[in-house]
């Protein structure tokens, strides 16, 4: 009788491990189908307007682990549609920038393609954290087709500059799962460190804006949720042909 309780664990392991890993299949499909668009744009910016609005891509698949850990939080049915329901951040994506106007700009064409859905936004730039977090964040959804199907997968995007991401590094290394020993000092630090490096991307954008190799006219309007124009840079080349 134990032998046989021990084997029905085993293959309802099995099973749920073999479903699972279908899921997160079609969350990595998804996932490459809009990489794949971003490079796409970077790439015709390098070609077109002699400007590079993307330095790095980094993207993964959450942890099984910790997609279980969290459907057993929220309480879900293993099941696809609950996955797709509530948890929004098994594929992710973060786009690392030049400029705060290149994050803009790319969020813009990325989700005026029309196989793109935008889900929800979070502007941690305009509106940081407390703690001093920066980063524009995306749902989004694309329909990816497979064998016998037609999907539409979430996918959660992160866009932010080099400086964004560098201060996001360090203040994950310094405090994650430390929260019982950062005191208000630290985290006072922290903002303040967050406050200079945007400081330096609002500078550095300023500079770039001023540059002669950026012209107004060869620029992209970037409507932002500040109401301010953001224009996506774009060297003018005239003279080094």
């Amino acid at each position: 009788m134990e032998q046989k309780n021990v084997e029905d664990e085993v293959g309802f392991i099995l099973e749920i491990s073999a479903q699972l890993q279908l899921f997160l299949n079609f969350y990595e499909a998804g996932m490459k189908q809009v990489v794949t668009k971003l490079e796409i744009l970077c790439k015709d910016f390098q070609y077109e307007k002699k400007h590079k609005p993307i330095e790095n891509i980094k993207y993964r698949i959450k942890e099984p682990k910790s997609i279980l850990n969290k459907i057993r939080k929220k309480n879900l049915p293993f099941t696809y549609r609950a996955m797709s329901e509530n948890i929004f951040d098994i594929a992710g994506i973060r786009v690392l920038c030049p400029f705060i106007s290149d994050v803009y700009g790319i969020a813009d064409l990325l989700c005026s393609q029309e196989d793109i859905t935008l889900i929800e936004t979070k502007d941690y730039i305009e509106h940081p954290k407390d703690n001093g977090y920066r980063s524009l964040h995306l749902i989004v959804s694309t329909p990816v087709n497979f064998s016998d199907c037609k999907r539409d997968i979430i996918i959660e995007i992160q866009l932010r500059t080099v400086g964004m991401d560098s201060w996001a590094s360090l203040e994950h290394q310094l405090c994650y799962k430390k929260s019982s020993g950062i005191t208000t000092d630290i985290l006072s630090e922290l903002r303040k460190c967050a406050d200079a490096i945007a400081d330096n991307d609002n500078k550095m954008q300023r500079i770039a804006s001023n540059l002669a190799l950026f012209t107004r006219d060869e620029c992209i309007s970037v409507d932002c949720k500040s109401n301010s124009e953001i224009l996506f840079l774009t060297p003018n080349i005239e003279g080094n042909e």
